[in-house]
């Protein structure tokens, strides 16, 4: 006999799974309980009863949206020799380009425009910074492997202040090039990879995979990882 709370998860991940399906339709904006309570064959007053409001589904799905993201960059991370940084590097970065592929409207929710009238919360926080964690504790491993980084130009009083925050997430002391170098990677595959999403490279660039696993291994040689 299936239990209360068993009934409640099971209700839970149908709406959530409803309200991907609605989110790749309409779009997280125009996300609405009553229609996915009417696609889930319930009344509304019962959706409402998982998610008090719209933002708390959307809440919902991008803590979901992070943690699948995240999951797939840390099982391609540790699927590869831990010291081999440039292949640690290379998964990671093409964990990210296939996940966001396979799931565009999840990764637009997360990293695309903000939603209008919708502001997270720190729940989202963990699961947020998931990627960027794996991110830095590769910058780490390179800084301990005395990886030689591409020089960089010198860092201004007010970026060093500015990038305080991060140095204090990582564990082991990072040079400033390390540091700057690093960022600059992870802006350049999200930058891509968004651009390719959104339709920016149509035309421009002919062969998307080409072209990042060009950009990836350009990005691993500037970090000093091969």
């Amino acid at each position: 006999m299936t239990s209360r709370a068993e009934n409640r998860i099971e209700q839970t991940r149908t709406i959530q799974a409803t309200g991907r399906r609605h989110l790749a339709e309409v779009g997280p904006a125009a996300l609405s309980l009553r229609a996915i309570a009417r696609d889930v064959g319930v009344v509304s007053s019962a959706v409402y009863r998982y998610f008090p409001s719209r933002d708390d589904l959307l809440t919902a799905l991008i803590v979901e949206s992070y943690d699948e993201l995240g999951d797939a960059v840390e099982a391609a991370d540790a699927a590869t020799d831990p010291a081999d940084l440039a292949g640690r590097f290379r998964a990671l970065c093409h964990a990210i380009h296939d996940w966001a592929r396979t799931n565009p409207h999840e990764y637009a929710l997360v990293y695309g425009s903000p939603v209008p009238g919708y502001a997270a919360p720190d729940t989202t926080v963990t699961s947020a910074g998931r990627v960027t964690g794996a991110f830095l504790r590769l910058a780490a491993a390179s800084e301990t492997a005395g990886a030689t980084v591409a020089a960089t130009r010198p860092l201004t009083e007010a970026e060093r202040a500015a990038l305080e925050p991060v140095r204090a997430a990582v564990a082991v002391p990072l040079s400033d090039v390390r540091l700057l170098r690093w960022l600059m990677a992870w802006h350049t595959v999200f930058g891509h990879v968004s651009l390719e999403l959104f339709g920016h490279m149509h035309r421009g660039v002919l062969d998307y995979d080409a072209h990042f696993s060009q950009v990836v291994d350009q990005l691993a040689a500037d970090l000093g990882l091969d």
